[in-house]
This record gives C-alpha cells, sequence and structure tokens, in this order.
C-alpha cells in the first residue's frame, strides 16, 4: 500500500494551530497561578508574621518588668516575643513614620493619642500599672537626703547637675516640680539632658552628672552599670505615670497580640510589678 500524502502546507498550518493552543494554555494556567498567589498573599503574609513573633515596643519604664516575664509570657501565647525598648514618645515617632508592630506598651497619654490616630485600636486598651519617680546617683556616692520637699528642694539647688531623659515619660514632672518649688531659674541650667535608653543613667554612672531622675525601675535596671536607687521623691512631688497597652490597628497577629495583654495584666503578674517598682492598675 502506497503511504498516505500530506501537503506540506496543510502540515505547516496544523503545527500552528498546536503552538498556538499550547501558548494559550501556558497563558491560561500562568493566569489561574497569579489568581491563586494574589487570593492567598494576606494569608501567606498573615503566616509569615506569626511565624516571626510578636513584635511589641515597650517603654523603658515597662523594661524590667517584660523581661522577667518574658519566658512565662511567651509560653502563655505560644509564640517568641521580638521586643523594641526606648521612650514611649520616640517609639510614637516610629509608629507614625511607618514601623511595624503588634503591641505598644507606652504612658497611658501617649497611647491615647495614637489611638485617636488610629494607629491602635481603641477596644484593646488596658492599663497595666503607674509607676512614680525617683533619684539615682552613682553608687558609692554620699546620698543625698530626698525625704522631704524642703530637704529635695535643697538637694536640687546643691546639685552640680541633674540628668533626665526630655523626651522621657518624667520630663514634664520633673520641670512641674522646679517650677512649683520656684528654683526653675537656678536649677534648669544645670539639666543635662540625654535622650535614648539609659542615656541619663549611664552618665551618673560615669560621674559625668551628679544625679538622675527618672522612673524608679529605669534606675534600678541600670545598678550594674554603678547606679544606685536613693529613693522615690517625697509626697508632695512625686507624680505618677500610668501605663497602658494596646494591639495595633494592622497587626496580623490579633489573637497573640490580646493573649500577651491579658497575660500582663493578670493578678499574677502582680508580684513581678511590685518587684520592679510598679504598682498594679
Amino acid at each position: 500500500m502506497q503511504p498516505m500524502y500530506t501537503h506540506p502546507i496543510a502540515t505547516a498550518n496544523q503545527e500552528a494551530i498546536v503552538r498556538l493552543q499550547t501558548i494559550r494554555l501556558a497563558f491560561l494556567i500562568t493566569a489561574m497561578l497569579f489568581a491563586a498567589l494574589a487570593f492567598h498573599f494576606p494569608f501567606v503574609q498573615r503566616g509569615a508574621a506569626q511565624d516571626a513573633g510578636l513584635r511589641v515596643f515597650t517603654s523603658d519604664g515597662y523594661k524590667t518588668v517584660l523581661e522577667a516575664l518574658l519566658p512565662q509570657a511567651e509560653k502563655a501565647i505560644g509564640q517568641k516575643i521580638i521586643s523594641t525598648f526606648n521612650a514611649s514618645k520616640d517609639l510614637a515617632k516610629e509608629i507614625r513614620a511607618g514601623s511595624t508592630f503588634d503591641v505598644a506598651i507606652f504612658s497611658s497619654d501617649v497611647l491615647d493619642d495614637l489611638i485617636r490616630e488610629g494607629k491602635i485600636t481603641a477596644d484593646t486598651r488596658k492599663d497595666i500599672a503607674r509607676i512614680g519617680i525617683g533619684v539615682g546617683i552613682r553608687a558609692g556616692t554620699p546620698k543625698p537626703n530626698i525625704a522631704t520637699v524642703e530637704a529635695m528642694k535643697d538637694t536640687l539647688l546643691k546639685a552640680p547637675s541633674i540628668a533626665f531623659n526630655p523626651n522621657g515619660a518624667s520630663a514634664a514632672p520633673i520641670h512641674e516640680m522646679v517650677s512649683r518649688l520656684g528654683i526653675a531659674d537656678k536649677v534648669t541650667p544645670k539639666f543635662v539632658l540625654q535622650t535614648g535608653p539609659g542615656g541619663p543613667q549611664m552618665e551618673v554612672a560615669a560621674g559625668r552628672a551628679g544625679m538622675v531622675i527618672t522612673l524608679i525601675p529605669e534606675i534600678k535596671d541600670y545598678a550594674n552599670i554603678g547606679l544606685e536607687l536613693v529613693g522615690p521623691l517625697p509626697a508632695g512631688l512625686q507624680s505618677y505615670i500610668a501605663f497602658s497597652s494596646g494591639v495595633a490597628a494592622s497587626s496580623h497577629n490579633i489573637a497573640a497580640a490580646k493573649a500577651l495583654i491579658k497575660f500582663i495584666t493578670a493578678p499574677a503578674a502582680f508580684p513581678t510589678l511590685k518587684e520592679k517598682g510598679l504598682e498594679p492598675a
């Protein structure tokens, strides 16, 4: 039998049709894959955020408590906690600049500002504690008398220099204190203003400033570098800074964020709060 003859033009047309169908099929598969990725991307992103851990922005005033509670807290929420510490105002600037976070533990006034700005979800706000202000000196140097209002006034007048963080929660009460005592004109020129975590404390521990005035836990936390707590400001001059927590409006890790806030505000955390110099809310 003679083999069937195929016209070369017909063969070429058939091959072109097959190639076109193959291209169309590849295009269709690619489009379907892109659609699937687009649909699942938010969930992939959410899972990646959870795998990375819970991002917690924490004021220096609460630093010692969070560090002490960290092992139990991570166990309670089932995730690693990634902490960033600084003054509440400085961390708020980072948030406004676009930094991502899941939980904020700030002085209440700063936290409330962020709620009004839509950065933190209002119904997740929870009060944690209040913190008093104290005086710290270089370890081994004579302790000044700060037991009464008059004694504190005298100590401020005699101090060669006074360090504190101008962005810290205690800055406004310090200015109010010297104003109330009528010594602002004499004392303000002696202020040594240092920003950043531990800046004022290190000035005093190194002997470059006579004393530091800041939140009590922020003095206790630097005992290892030679800083010593003299004591709290006397009644009549003491100011308490309230601290609160909240969940970021943009968080993709909401369940763990709420679990952390529940853990740190539970009665089981109160002994640690008191040990570090804070009073439970």
